[in-house]
């Protein structure tokens, strides 16, 4: 069997573009109709005509083995058909499916859609074991701001000073209530799971973890006496991650089917993008959940694509220029980042979330009940002062004995 290589040198009759050109030698190949074959080996967009129009909208034909092709092309030319006539070539839905995914690297996307899991199921989990607090103080219909505390939401002054790290990601696996959880989720399930096949799961995971940092760190510097959770962070990252994808590879050429799918893509998800950002940016106003978190999330995203994607690129110039500008954001962004946040200064009322709130709404309990002694394994302010106090006194007896 000839190799991608060799078959693009062949007559234009001859060519059957592979959909997975950059994996070596093809086994499957996909039925591309001549006037297409013809525009991708001369690199010039399709004319206008009924399935052209189609051919633009997705991005990949039928797959047919060497043999299934030449038998349907026998078929045809017994039956007195000339292969000319565009009119004919009807794509049915399952062929269209094809035509949008000929540009992905998986089938499936694994991360995100355990990502989800996990989101569907601590909510519920918080509300049964923390119970659902009053409209009035969660009106997303979710739990007390002490259960999310508890759960792991961000909390500046838990991450500043007593150095609880873990809280920079944690957040993206809580929500405030019902009514956030099921926003962010549709737009995880719909463009995180398909952004997930066309990057592969490792540039997915990088863009998704190191946005959730980039969001809470901002977050911290600019809202430090608020608690906030939501995976709207991670989720801009995405969105940000794929902007930059569309700005570093504006310029590419196609020269296959599957670059030319990813192409038609990108065009087609610039809106998309867009849209996307205005949606979970005007989401910024829900309680527990910040303007900031989704900025820094967006911004983040944005540089980490421009690195990621820059090795994609097959200009070595554009390659280099994007790498080292990719690298200098990312560098200048965190580092920067970090060093506010450690010098932000910050509320100590935090420490006790119970306590914090019950100067905003009369009659405030903490619902997160653990045990029947609850509020002493709760109150984390609680166990640390009486650990400083108990640590206190021994000194204090220990100098009361030697004097005397």
């Amino acid at each position: 069997m000839e190799s991608p290589k060799e078959q693009s040198t062949s007559s234009s009759s001859q060519i059957h573009y592979s959909s997975w050109v950059d994996n070596g030698p093809a086994k499957k190949r996909s039925y591309v109709p001549p006037s297409l074959r013809s525009m991708l080996s001369n690199n010039n967009y399709p004319s206008r005509t009924k399935n052209k129009r189609r051919a633009e909208a997705t991005e990949e034909y039928s797959l047919e083995t060497d043999e299934e092709l030449n038998n349907r092309q026998q078929r045809r030319g017994n039956n007195g058909d000339s292969e000319d006539d565009d009119e004919i070539e009807e794509l049915n839905d399952e062929e269209l499916e094809q035509l949008v995914t000929a540009h992905y690297k998986q089938r499936f996307a694994p991360l995100s859609t355990s990502f989800v899991i996990v989101q569907l199921i601590i909510l519920p989990l918080m509300m049964w074991q923390c119970g659902v607090a009053p409209l009035e103080i969660n009106p997303m219909i979710g739990p007390y701001p002490d259960a999310l505390n508890y759960w792991g939401a961000k909390n500046a002054v838990l991450i500043i000073e007593d150095g609880e790290l873990y809280r920079l990601i944690t957040p993206i696996f809580l929500h405030g209530g019902l009514i956030h959880l099921a926003g962010n989720v549709l737009v995880q399930i719909d463009q995180g799971n398909r952004w997930e096949k066309e990057w592969g799961s490792l540039i997915w995971i990088i863009i998704y973890i190191g946005s959730a940092i980039g969001s809470s760190v901002l977050s911290v510097i600019a809202m430090p006496d608020q608690i906030s959770v939501g995976s709207s962070g991670s989720i801009m990252g995405l969105f940000g991650a794929k902007f930059a994808e569309i700005v570093v590879l504006c310029c590419e050429r196609s020269t296959t089917l599957r670059e030319f799918a990813a192409e038609q893509s990108r065009k087609e998800q610039a809106c998309h993008v867009i849209f996307g950002i205005i949606l979970v940016m005007a989401m910024s106003f829900i309680p527990y959940v910040d303007w900031a978190a989704h900025l820094g999330g967006l911004v983040a995203g944005f540089a980490m694509g421009i690195v990621l994607f820059s090795f994609t690129m097959k200009n070595k110039f554009g390659t280099v220029f994007w790498l080292c500008v990719g690298i200098a954001s990312c560098f200048a962004l965190y580092t920067t980042f970090i060093a506010i946040m450690f010098t932000t200064e910050t509320d100590d009322e935090m420490r006790d979330i119970c306590e914090y709130y019950r100067q905003f709404f009369e009659d405030y309990e903490c619902k997160c009940q653990l045990d029947e002694n609850w509020q002493e394994n709760y109150n984390y302010a609680w166990l640390a002062n009486y650990a400083n106090y108990y640590n206190g006194n021994g000194q204090e007896g220990g100098d009361d004995d030697g004097g005397k």
